[in-house]
């Protein structure tokens, strides 16, 4: 009985804790420092620009679309402190690596093979975004990648873009 009353103890407490890390659009993002090629990052050092925050997999067959797309999209508005940084999540870090030499990122990509961030930001599904406004709320989160989605995307991101306070 003690076991059980334990068990139900923990899976409450994880409940509890991934609803309180679940990001939302106004919430403020969870803070993270990651390994990256060439260097380590924090959310911090981006403070006052904008972030499209990609989680990815090397397995993921839409991430394979979506990377020429997040090249586009970092050429087009880097002049206007927007940044796209992905971070895969892979266990073998030789997985990533493969794929990048199949699709090249112009982007910043970071490594998470623990997935503590994707759980940070209550990913769901591969790839899923999340921009992140320059005062570090979250705008949107949007799970998944179709051809159809993109323009649609653009247009929240030219929005938020457009509508700095």
């Amino acid at each position: 009985m003690h076991n059980l009353t334990a068990l139900m103890f923990a899976a409450a407490l994880a409940l509890i804790t991934h609803e309180a890390s679940a990001s939302q659009p106004g919430d403020t993002a969870p803070a993270f420092n990651l390994p990256g090629s060439p260097d380590n990052l924090k959310l911090a050092d981006l403070d006052g620009t904008f972030v499209l925050l990609d989680f990815w997999a090397s397995w993921c067959v839409p991430c394979r679309q979506s990377f020429p797309w997040l090249n586009q999209l970092q050429a087009r508005y880097a002049g206007r402190k927007f940044k796209v940084v992905a971070i895969n999540l892979d266990e073998k870090r030789a997985n990533a690596d493969e794929f990048l030499r199949r699709y090249p990122a112009n982007f910043t990509v970071l490594f998470d093979s623990a997935g503590g961030t994707a759980s940070a930001y209550a990913i769901k599904g591969m790839p899923s975004s999340v921009l992140i406004g320059r005062d570090g709320k979250v705008i949107f989160q949007h799970a998944g990648f179709r051809e159809a989605d993109k323009a649609g995307l653009e247009q929240k991101i030219l929005h938020a873009l457009e509508n700095v306070k």
